[in-house]
């Protein structure tokens, strides 16, 4: 099966779990990403999953290619087919032979009559002649015997394709369904009132039938997959860019920010404020008192950032911008950050503009500036404007460890793997301490072999992997992307131990604990075990979107459609960017479907 491009905020410039490097980050893009989309994995249960940090990993399922007895298509699946021709025979169905007994020659006259009004209609459609066509397949529908359920369906969606040629919409969805209420698991007729929802703009009607579609043909049809994410794609832009638009901003968990500036070693906003920064009220140990700066907001804002009083700072930072105070940059700076922390980018990138645009303001700042609208520019992909920015920073602070740090991990959601190898050796070089840009290496370079499928160089870059955590010990982010590759590789138990790790680090990161309990699911195929797991991430932090989507997710595949869109919608007031939020609304969306096939056709896969 060809698969489509996932619906998902894969372009968050973002480091892995432990430090989330780009707002609105969910880690860095691991080597399965482009695989099935996460609608379709929310569709086609009964295939365990891993989520991880920006990839999709998906198990194999058992007997793929096998009939689905429910189909309702006597011609077969083609993975291709274009389902533009009329058909010969409708699809069997129960009751669907020919009547013995007294009557049955009359009947059999009557279908005779009808089959041939039929077989003249094909001829004419074939030779491009639609409305002569018609004439012919209306008078079959006329003849047929109404008791003859899968025929007359057959006559109505033949009608519906010679309608579809003249682009009548409206007609071609009637005539569909009339077909399917003859005949309800009828694939072609589905399909074609599908495309025609498409046409006449009916989104939602569309979704379900195309669901539908998808479950009967197994998800083996690439003209379905590809119109079932298309009109996700829609629907979850169009509800995002309302709900975006009308959001109330919320400050992310202590944890998310603490994590969030930890990513950034030569940004002098996320520095800890210095001794002769601080107000008279604060005391050393010997209770003297320090020394006394001037009434500052921004210094405020940095005593609030201290004291993890988040909410306060983006007031304090304006009162410093409109007091035109000395630490308006930083300010500036500062308040845009939040306002990425909030989701808020429309009043962030006017801030950051100023900043970048202040010659006589600290090289620092501007660069950092770059760098986090250059981030920004990525969640709301625009790759071209975001590496403009990057070689901008790169070119006005060349020294700045941080430049190389972001870029590279731009450069990895771009496919540049060589170039992101690049930066990171920049950055190492500028700052050999910086574990986090090693681990980051690593992570490149095994993603790099991984999709090149060298196992050499997999085993050069897993050696590489111990060798940064046997370095730097004490960096979570080490052992959460080595969890990574080493899930990929199936070694689970090591995996688990690396996860185990992070935990005793960092035992207030909700996303291990979510990385933790789907390699259960994977590993095991231990579903208490795992949403366990994934409800002490809820627990530790109750604003890790990651987790409720997550958790909604493995609800669809145990079949509890509205447990499962509580937490979509939980994971959509929480998401970071319209982004992301699309790719939310895209999974709810495709929930709410599966709701209604399964009302309307009895149609539920397989649950776990």
């Amino acid at each position: 099966m060809a698969a489509s491009k996932p619906v998902e905020a894969a372009v968050i410039a973002a480091a892995a779990p432990s430090s989330g490097s780009g707002v609105g980050g969910g880690g860095t893009a691991g080597p399965g990403t482009g695989g099935l989309p996460r609608w379709q994995l929310a569709l086609a249960v009964g295939a365990p999953l891993l989520l991880g940090a920006g990839a999709v990993y998906l198990w194999s399922r058992q007997q793929r290619g096998r009939e689905d007895g429910g189909r309702g298509d006597a011609s077969g699946l083609k993975r291709n087919s274009e389902r533009k021709t009329p058909e010969g025979r409708a699809s069997p169905a129960p009751g669907s032979g020919h009547p013995e007994g007294p009557g049955a020659h009359l009947d059999m006259n009557s279908l005779d009559r009808a089959q041939a009004a039929k077989n003249k209609g094909n001829k004419y459609f074939k030779a491009g002649k639609y409305e002569q066509a018609i004439q012919c397949y209306t008078e079959a529908i006329s003849l047929c015997p109404t008791e003859k359920n899968v025929d007359l369906s057959t006559f109505y969606q033949n009608r519906a394709a010679a309608f579809e040629q003249l682009q009548k919409w409206k007609e071609v969805a009637q005539d569909c369904t009339k077909a399917v209420e003859l005949n309800p698991k009828y694939v072609k007729a589905l399909f074609r009132r599908a495309k025609a929802h498409e046409k006449l703009d009916n989104k939602k009607e569309c979704l379900e039938d195309v669901t539908a579609v998808c479950i009967l043909e197994g998800f083996q049809n690439q003209q379905s997959m590809l119109l079932a994410d298309k009109v996700l794609k829609l629907l979850g832009k169009e509800k995002a860019k309302e709900k975006y638009k009308n959001r109330e901003p919320l400050m992310p968990s202590p944890q998310f920010i603490k994590s969030y500036f930890s990513s950034f070693t030569d940004d002098i906003i996320s520095q800890p404020m210095l001794k002769g920064e601080k107000s008279d009220e604060d005391k050393d140990k010997e209770g003297e008192a320090l020394e006394v700066k001037e009434n500052s907001g921004y210094l405020k804002a940095k005593q609030y950032m201290e004291e993890e009083n988040y909410d306060k700072i983006i007031s304090e930072c304006s009162k410093e911008i409109d007091s035109e105070g000395k630490y308006m940059a930083e300010a500036l700076l500062l308040r845009a950050t939040f306002y990425l922390l909030i989701g808020n980018a429309n009043a962030a990138k006017p801030d950051l503009d100023k900043v970048i645009s202040l010659k006589e303001a600290n090289v620092k700042l501007r660069a950092n500036a770059l760098i986090k609208r250059g981030s920004m520019y990525m969640q709301q992909q625009q790759p071209l404007l975001s590496t403009q920015d990057f070689n901008m920073a790169a070119d006005i602070d060349p020294q700045n460890a941080d430049v190389y740090h972001h870029r590279g991990q731009l450069k990895i959601l771009l496919d540049q793997v060589e170039e992101a190898v690049a930066d990171f050796d920049e950055c190492i070089r500028l700052r050999p301490e910086s574990a986090l840009a090693q681990a980051q290496k690593c992570f490149a370079l095994y993603r790099q072999a991984y999709t090149g499928n060298n196992s050499s160089q997999i085993q050069a870059a897993m050696k590489g992997f111990e060798e940064v955590i046997k370095k730097f010990p004490r960096c979570a982010e080490g052992y959460a992307l080595y969890a990574q590759a080493l899930t990929d590789q199936q070694q689970f138990g090591k995996a688990d131990e690396m996860y185990d790790k992070c935990i005793d680090l960092e035992p207030d990161n909700a996303t291990t604990y979510v990385h933790k309990g789907l390699l259960q699911l994977q590993w095991k195929q231990d579903l208490d075990r795992g949403l366990e797991l994934i409800s002490k991430a809820i627990e530790i932090d109750n604003k890790c979107d990651f987790a409720y989507e997550t958790m909604g997710t493995i609800e669809v595949q145990r079949g509890n459609m509205e447990k499962a869109i509580d937490m979509f919608n939980k994971a959509i007031n929480l998401a970071k960017s319209e982004m992301e939020m699309a790719h939310l609304y895209s999974l709810c969306d495709a929930a709410h479907a599966q709701i209604e096939v399964a009302k309307k056709y009895g149609l539920k896969p397989p649950t776990l």
